[in-house]
């Protein structure tokens, strides 16, 4: 058995495997292994710079630390009697640079502040890739935005008929939603990116800890005010996971949405091949298969955010052994998200939208009433709720030729739109879709002209977007090369 450094102190005796297993994060600490390499580099260099620690034992221990960076850490610093990775990386150290140097390295620092550290800067990564994803997404919708301004189709409420649209409009819908999703995570990365580490326990320590340079040496923007709150905190995951509930909520309706769309009985889109299966004793079956699990993996997440607010929800401060499980949660959430938003923008970017049976539907189910409607108050002056009942009345007795709407007008308001100038000729007009959409003139609407405006500016927005999430990368990568080279000049003056 191996000895554990931490308990060797107060505590007598080994565990029973059996609880070993049972306290173990290791599983869960791989996600963090390679964070958590670069939280003890950082730390060191600053202890060093503080003369806290010598030199020959700063030099032991960061040229071991980053042979682990660049080659991977040993298997046994995953051993399960370690309870977590932190401080199976420190019992590596003492193996590797002498239980002396190893023993110099927890100095100023505790397993709260350094699991709080390692968390945000994994968070970050997983951020930033989830980013990565959602912009595929909006381009793919963007792209067939732009093929489809003009192409009509029927808009929907409470599952029916209810006016016609295009689907440019309806695309750049969900790039709408996307877009939020992408500044939540921008907002949550703010937050998510501020520095635990040198809060120790959560009282802080007596040493003089540089915590402005840690913080820069791992690219955050600060060290967080206050040690409790930064060892106890884990409110950064919980709005991680609530934005990517919300984002796999708005996946899970567009998936939703493209299963029906896909049905025979519809028939507006036929999805590639590569995204569907068939029946194993129905041969003539093509089953949306990949997105029925798409909108199923939607529910793994909420689940995820429902046992994270539920784990947090009566924890008081500060550091409580509990928040080891919340870790798994965020993972698993990030890991189904993840996969999901590329499949997703391949999807759509493959997707053969049927455009004769979506124009053709664009007029079923008396789509275009509104439109007779708002003509009537337009060009006759007649009240909208007045205009609105008689053209509901001709729809409920059969139709909205000249005749009935003449007589549900003359029932209901006592006028003749005949008289007004109402004819067979105009109503055809007004009823065609191409018509109504042109006719479209409020911000927003699916005016062909406004749509080739509005997949534009979605497309600056897009950029903006990304020249963003490229900003936040080349500041961890940036960080990392300063850290990497205070290491080598540690190194140079120390031989």
């Amino acid at each position: 058995m191996a000895t554990d450094q931490i308990r060797s102190g107060r505590l007598e005796g080994g565990r029973p495997a059996a609880v070993e297993q049972y306290l173990s994060s290791m599983e869960a600490d791989k996600q963090i292994a390679s964070s958590d390499i670069r939280v003890d580099i950082a730390h060191i260099l600053m202890l060093r710079k503080q003369n806290l620690i010598d030199a020959e034992s700063a030099k032991k221990l960061l040229k071991a630390l980053m042979g682990y960076l660049e080659s991977g850490l040993p298997a046994d610093a995953f051993n399960v009697t370690r309870e977590d990775i932190h401080a199976g990386i420190e019992a590596q150290l003492m193996a590797d640079a002498g239980s002396d140097a190893g023993g110099r390295m927890h100095l100023g620092r505790s397993r709260n502040d350094e699991v709080a550290t390692c968390l945000r800067m994994r968070t970050r990564e997983l951020l930033i890739e989830t980013l990565s994803g959602l912009f595929e997404v909006r381009q793919a919708l963007i792209s067939r935005a732009e093929e489809h301004t003009n192409t009509i189709m029927p808009g929907f409420t409470h599952l029916q008929h209810a006016q016609p649209t295009t689907l440019a409009h309806y695309l750049l819908a969900y790039e709408s939603l996307f877009a939020r999703d992408t500044s939540r995570l921008f907002d949550a990365y703010s937050r998510v990116n501020i520095s635990p580490l040198g809060s120790a326990a959560f009282a802080g320590t007596g040493f003089p800890l540089d915590r402005k340079l840690t913080a820069e040496y791992l690219g955050f923007t600060d060290p967080m005010d206050n040690s409790m709150d930064a060892v106890a905190n884990r409110d950064f995951i919980a709005e991680s996971l609530s934005d990517l509930a919300i984002l796999m909520v708005n996946i899970s309706r567009m998936c939703e949405e493209l299963i029906l769309w896909s049905t025979s009985f519809v028939r507006f889109v036929n999805l590639n091949d590569a995204y569907c299966s068939t029946s194993s004793i129905m041969p003539q079956k093509k089953n949306p298969d990949t997105l029925e699990i798409m909108r199923a993996k939607s529910a793994a997440v909420i689940g995820e955010l429902t046992a994270a607010l539920t784990l947090i929800k009566s924890l008081p401060m500060s550091y409580n052994r509990d928040l080891q499980d919340l870790n798994p949660h965020l993972w698993n959430a990030f890991a189904q998200t993840n996969a999901s938003l590329p499949i997703l923008a391949e999807i759509i970017s493959t997707a053969e939208f049927n455009v004769p049976v979506m124009k053709k539907q664009a007029a079923a189910g008396n789509t275009t009433a509104t439109e007779l409607a708002d003509f009537m108050v337009r060009e006759y002056n007649i009240p909208f709720r007045t205009a609105h009942n008689i053209v509901g009345r001709a729809v409920k007795l059969g139709s909205l030729e000249l005749d009935v709407v003449e007589t549900a007008a003359k029932e209901l308001a006592n006028i003749s739109l005949k008289e007004k100038g109402l004819t067979e000729e105009t109503i055809k007009k007004v009823l065609h879709p191409a018509t109504i959409l042109r006719e479209k003139k409020s911000f927003g609407s699916p005016n062909p002209k406004m749509m080739k405006k509005a997949v534009k500016v979605a497309d600056i927005r897009l950029v903006q977007d990304q020249v963003t999430g490229d900003i936040l990368q080349d500041q961890l990568r940036d960080a990392d090369e300063k850290m990497k080279t205070a290491y080598r000049n540690l190194i140079n003056d120390s031989e």
